[in-house]
C-alpha cells in the first residue's frame, strides 16, 4: 500500500481523540510522505501483519517505515520529526526513556474514551487531504 519513501501511521479509528491528532498533523501541513490508515481498516490489519503485528484488538498508534515499526508515544515523536517548526521540537521527547514517555501514553490511552468520546464505526475524516489515507 505504500510508495517507496512513504510511511504510515496507523491510528484507533473509532477513538475521537485520535482522529483529532490525525486532523491536527494535516492541518499543520505535515510531509506528503506520510499517509493514515484506520486501525480497523482491512488495509491497517494487512499492515500490521506485514510487520509482524498482531491485527486483532490492537487500538494503539503504529507508525511504519518500510520493515520498522514503532508504537506508542515513539511512534508519535517520530511522526512529529515531520511536522514544521516550531512543532518538530517537540520530537525531542523520544529521547526520553520508554518507560516514561509509555507511562503517560498509556493514562491517556485508557483514559481516552471516557474523556474524549469515541465513535460507534471508523470515523471517515472529512477535509480536503486527497491522497492522504489509503
Amino acid at each position: 500500500f505504500l510508495r517507496a519513501g512513504e510511511q504510515v501511521i496507523l491510528y484507533d479509528g473509532v477513538c475521537k481523540l485520535c482522529n483529532a491528532w490525525v486532523i491536527f498533523l494535516m492541518s499543520r501541513r505535515i510531509d506528503r510522505k506520510i499517509r493514515f490508515v484506520a486501525i480497523q481498516s482491512e488495509k491497517g490489519s494487512a499492515l500490521l501483519r506485514y510487520v509482524g503485528l498482531p491485527d486483532d484488538n490492537i487500538r494503539t498508534i503504529v507508525l511504519i517505515k518500510e520493515n520498522e515499526y514503532w508504537l506508542r508515544a515513539q511512534a508519535i515523536c517520530r511522526a512529529m520529526t515531520f511536522m514544521p517548526w516550531p512543532w518538530r521540537a517537540l520530537s525531542v521527547i523520544r529521547l526520553l526513556p520508554n518507560f516514561i514517555t509509555d507511562f503517560i501514553y498509556d493514562r491517556i490511552a485508557l483514559n481516552r474514551y471516557r474523556l474524549f468520546g469515541l465513535y460507534d464505526d471508523v470515523h471517515e475524516i472529512a477535509g480536503d487531504y486527497p491522497g492522504r489515507f489509503l
